[in-house]
């Protein structure tokens, strides 16, 4: 997914549009959401609460993207997008991509180590 932190966030907060994961169950009647931002700049210093998506796990990405989750946030649905990509001819598409089990197990116990539970 795509979300728009554009408004209502302000720097050192994540303040531009940006992938990334939800982490949060579907609840029947919610419109709000936890996420996880995906960056392709990787931290200075690696943290328990940063992870590293393996090759080929965001196929938009042109190279390494990591997963910060010290910058947790509930957002609004409202904020999130399905991912634009170009399509056979030039049209456009809309795609949501899921991660693997493994992946999503490695984003809960980094989200846990930037929340100081592990």
């Amino acid at each position: 997914m795509i979300c728009d932190y554009s408004t209502g966030f302000r720097p050192p907060e994540m303040v531009k549009v940006r992938p990334v994961v939800v982490i949060s169950p579907r609840r029947r009647g919610s419109q709000l959401v936890t996420v996880v931002p995906i960056s392709s700049v990787a931290p200075l210093l690696v943290e328990p609460w940063h992870y590293l998506l393996p090759d080929g796990a965001y196929p938009p990405a042109r190279g390494p993207m990591w997963v910060k989750a010290d910058l947790i946030a509930t957002v609004a649905l409202a904020r999130l997008d399905r991912v634009k990509v170009k399509g056979p001819g030039g049209t456009r598409g809309y795609h949501v991509f899921r991660l693997t089990a493994a992946d999503m197990r490695a984003i809960g116990a980094a989200v846990k180590a930037a929340l100081g539970l592990s």
